[in-house]
């Protein structure tokens, strides 16, 4: 394995070579905070999401004691009523203070208070603010919403937002969702999307960007029982990263302490990754045990009544909420860190060791060569499994070529096809991780995968 501090420029490199990441509007010089997700990117982050969906909406696991509970999703608009923002604290409070660089050549911006992990553009030996050509200017406020304009005019009255997250559209349809379905507490509801942040100093690839996804849950419940709901949501998905071979010492989950939650929290586990690019792990998800601070806020500014009538207590409350908030892209960067994997006395020393869930391609067909009737046979292999799993098809190159390919983006399973197979209908299943070989008969090919991808 390279050094660390190698290990990410690798990374970038494999992502952009193989067509997991690329920079935005590149040939245009690019625009800083924006990514493009490629093909094997693509795949791979819509997998992460369909995983989550599945096992955290469709088929949650029981809660404490085994106890059943409902789980259902929503897609809300990206940009919404202003005043849901009023209410959530973000026109207001939604800020970092800011300071400029006023020194010719560089203009930098800045956050207030990262100088001391900032390096400086024009001497990155020392931080922002310790070079002696430095001159900074006083900090301020900077909001970190995207504004926009809806209908003709760009007056204050059309003012709207980006959403920064995707929590307060779950709030904003709280009552929505109780009147429309048969959801009785406790019970959660889902959302994916995009959200924005005008961030000042998007940095470290795509962990910290303009435009990100979120997978977020918003888990409402008697307040009585909020302390035992928020650590089970705190285990359940520190587990699940885990199930996902983020199995490393390098996922570390943290609770926060009281100096570092919000006013209204009454608890935050922050689940957090050591990518290669910092001495220190950053976070992947927060679990935090909001109270009835949301449904509160919206209550008061919209006049609606969000309070649930408990028909067993017959009791009227404001169910307290448990929130497991994750980023698409970070762990998407997460997965690729951790499958990131190095041994030279392979072919290609560099591969990816996906779970096999993640994968973006999940098989490879292989006919040895190009001839003697082995196309023939790998073809109609090949066509089963695309039916069910991304699969591809080569038949050119040498093998050892082929299964570096395949490696590099993270295929599990390559079958191929050769002399053998004509003698006595088996083809040689390759594994990536070990390179280790089998033989099966090539009828098997498909159940060999589903039975593989249950693991």
């Amino acid at each position: 394995m390279p050094d660390r501090t190698d290990v990410m420029e690798k990374i970038v490199a494999l992502c952009r070579r193989r067509g997991f990441i690329f920079g935005s509007s590149e040939i245009y010089g690019g625009i800083g905070g924006f990514w493009d997700y490629g093909p094997l990117g693509c795949e791979l982050k819509r997998n992460i999401k369909d995983a989550w969906w599945y096992d955290m909406v469709r088929n949650p696991p029981p809660g404490p004691n085994g106890r059943e509970y409902q789980m259902v999703g929503v897609d809300c608009s990206i940009i919404m009523n202003p005043k849901v923002w009023e209410a959530s604290g973000h026109v207001g409070g939604f800020s970092d203070p800011m300071v400029d660089c006023k020194t010719e050549g560089c203009k930098g911006r800045f956050r207030a208070d990262q100088l001391n992990t900032t390096p400086c553009p024009l001497k990155p030996s020392k931080m922002a603010g310790q070079f002696e050509k430095c001159a900074l200017t006083e900090p301020r406020a900077f909001n970190l919403m995207f504004q926009t304009y809806v209908g003709a005019l760009q007056e204050a009255s059309n003012i709207a937002y980006l959403r920064p997250e995707t929590a307060q559209g779950i709030f904003a349809n709280f009552k929505n969702v109780m009147d429309s379905t048969r959801v009785k507490l406790p019970f959660g509801i889902a959302q994916m999307g995009k959200a924005f942040r005008n961030e000042i100093n998007p940095r470290n690839y795509t962990f910290r960007s303009r435009e990100f996804e979120q997978m977020e849950i918003e888990f409402f419940c008697n307040p009585n029982e909020s302390r035992m709901w928020y650590e089970y949501w705190r285990d359940l998905r520190k587990n699940w990263y885990t199930s996902l071979n983020i199995k490393s010492e390098k996922l570390r989950p943290r609770e926060q302490g009281k100096e570092e939650l919000a006013h209204y929290s009454c608890g935050t586990t922050d689940i957090e990754y050591l990518f290669p690019f910092s001495d220190e792990p950053q976070e992947l998800e927060g679990v935090a045990h909001r109270g009835d601070y949301d449904l509160k806020q919206h209550q008061e500014h919209s006049g609606k009544d969000l309070t649930y009538f408990d028909d067993e207590s017959k009791e009227r409350y404001l169910p307290h909420v448990i929130e497991p908030s994750a980023g698409v892209d970070r762990f998407t960067l997460a997965a690729i860190c951790e499958a990131y994997s190095y041994d030279e006395s392979r072919a290609s020393p560099e591969f990816m060791k996906f779970h096999p869930r993640l994968a973006p391609i999940k098989a490879a067909v292989f006919p040895l060569v190009a001839k003697d009737g082995l196309p023939e046979i790998g073809e109609p292999i090949y066509r089963e499994i695309k039916k069910h799993y991304p699969c591809q098809y080569d038949a050119k190159q040498s093998i050892g070529k082929r299964y570096a390919r395949m490696d590099e983006a993270g295929t599990p399973f390559c079958f191929t096809i050769d002399g053998q197979t004509k003698e006595d209908g088996t083809v040689t299943v390759r594994n990536r991780d070990d390179a280790s070989q089998s033989r099966i008969d090539k009828s098997r090919c498909l159940q060999y995968l589903r039975d593989q991808l249950r693991l």
